[in-house]
């Protein structure tokens, strides 16, 4: 501010001399001395000088030093500013058209200095935000990203930041996406990495963490809310359009692209693992470099003094990635999951459930209860299938493969088990054969194993192989009992057999 009051009370008031009103106000007696020639040519004394304001008093002692452009048409400057979101909207273009439509308008350099020195009055003031030890953990990809050679292909890595307000300790690790898994794998090793997990956490409105974005009442990803209940902690997303909400973890994005990801630019890695490791390196050197003054120590012995003891402890076991899908139970009680069909219990046909999907497993909800689980299959178009889950009629019929009958008839008897054996491999289809075995081992429960092991033994020796012929011989024995009696081997010597010597 300047004290031209004081000097005028002074000089006027008191009468004192230009170098004594210089040391008793503490400034130059050249600059007594402007102030005291621009009063004399405003005409203003100290008493008039007393009853007027500072703003009044400014005005009448500086004016403009140069007013020699403020006849030329001045930009609608919320117009240029709305202009610069256009993507390839530069100042100097939007100057270029100012120009062909205002010949004698500002130049460049004008331009530039009015349209910034516009952007600062307009600017609402901001609040200046109480960081608590603790509190919250700010999360953001950055918009950097890092090369990486893979397999002989250069892929371009994602990554992620994240930042407690506080201390600003910073972390950040490289991932192939932005997806749900990663984004949540790297919050897992976020929280490792400072032993602990905040109160809250404000992310984005990125589509992994908000599934319907809102200014006051955003709708959470469901997998991120699991997370937040493994960790106890709230998620309070940043309002749309206001990265301000967010401010350490903007700020460290900058930090972390100029001091971690600008000096790993000309640094070749061909593997994720390998870029991580050299990010963790340069991430420790910056959270342990010292802090600018008038601060003192760094972000890490910061955190270790006042942030590490406030950081509610992390459970006993790290939260399992995975993805909540909802799925409708198809007709032959099995849903679509990635590609993939897996069964649930027949009852809940044509109802949703709810799938936690992760890495190796696949769980089954309904109604808050698990009631399926099931190994992950990377198998397109295939099935898994529990027999639990199938009907009592459909389980029959699943046992109906060719081993579980071989297996089946081996328990009944040793003949039975032969003779299942031989009809499965005398059917041109494997379907024929099974229908077949199924023919005789239905006939254990009519006649019994004992009788039925007695059949399959005549059919052996006969070299018959039918359902049907040992169904006869055991309806036959019912009315006659035979099967008991050793077979014969033919009809033995006989008269009307002429024999070999008939022929010579």
């Amino acid at each position: 501010m300047r004290r031209i009051k004081e000097v005028l009370r002074l000089k006027d008031g008191l009468g004192l001399s230009d170098a004594a009103v210089a040391r008793s106000v503490r400034i130059a007696r050249s600059t007594v001395k402007d102030y005291l020639d621009r009063a004399t040519a405003a005409g203003l004394s100290w008493k008039i000088a007393a009853s007027l304001s500072e703003e009044e008093l400014d005005r009448r002692l500086f004016v403009a030093a140069d007013t020699r452009l403020e006849d030329r048409p001045v930009p609608d400057w919320e117009v240029v500013e709305r202009e610069l979101r256009g993507r390839g909207v530069t100042l100097q273009l939007l100057w270029r058209e100012y120009l062909g439509r205002h010949p004698d308008g500002y130049r460049y350099t004008q331009f530039c200095q009015h349209f910034h020195a516009w952007q600062q009055r307009s600017r609402p003031p901001t609040m200046r935000q109480l960081h608590r030890a603790g509190e919250a953990l700010e999360v953001d990809w950055a918009g950097m990203t890092l090369s990486i050679v893979d397999h002989g292909v250069a892929r371009q890595a994602q990554v992620f930041v994240a930042c407690l307000p506080c201390s600003n300790l910073t972390y950040a690790e490289a991932s192939w996406t932005q997806g749900h898994e990663d984004w949540l794998g790297a919050h897992v090793r976020a929280f490792a990495y400072i032993g602990g997990s905040p109160n809250k956490l404000t992310p984005d409105n990125t589509k992994t963490a908000v599934t319907d974005a809102h200014y006051w009442d955003p709708v959470l990803n469901r997998s991120y809310q699991s997370f937040a209940r493994h960790y106890n902690v709230a998620i309070v997303p940043a309002r749309v359009r206001r990265p301000r909400d967010k401010p350490s973890a903007e700020n460290a994005v900058k930090m972390v692209e100029m001091g971690v990801l600008a000096p790993l630019r000309h640094r070749q890695f061909f593997s994720l693992a390998e870029a991580n490791a050299a990010l963790a390196e340069k991430i420790e050197e910056w959270n342990n470099r010292p802090l600018s003054p008038p601060r003192e120590g760094s972000r890490r012995s910061l955190f270790e003094a006042i942030e590490r003891d406030a950081l509610q402890p992390l459970p006993a076991t790290p939260f399992v990635v995975g993805q909540w899908l909802t799925a409708r139970v198809n007709i032959d009680y099995h849903i679509a999951v990635d590609g993939h069909f897996y069964s649930v219990p027949y009852r809940l046909v044509r109802q949703r459930v709810d799938v936690f999907l992760t890495a190796t497993a696949v769980a089954i909800f309904h109604r808050g209860a698990r009631i399926a689980s099931h190994p992950r299959s990377t198998a397109k178009a295939h099935h898994t299938t529990t027999h639990e889950h199938m009907p009592p009629a459909h389980q029959a019929i699943a046992r109906r493969t060719p081993d579980k009958l071989r297996t089946e008839a081996a328990a009944l008897g040793p003949a039975i088990g032969i003779y299942v054996n031989h009809l499965l491999g005398a059917r041109e289809h494997p379907e024929q054969g099974v229908r077949a075995c199924l023919g005789v081992l239905r006939l254990a429960g009519t006649y019994g194993k004992d009788r039925l092991e007695r059949a399959c033994e005549r059919a052996l020796k006969a070299g018959v192989a039918s359902s049907r012929y040992v169904e006869r011989l055991l309806q036959a024995d019912r009315r006659q009992p035979f099967l008991d009696a050793p077979a014969e081997d033919g009809l033995g010597p006989h008269r009307n057999l002429r024999g070999p010597g008939y022929y010579n």
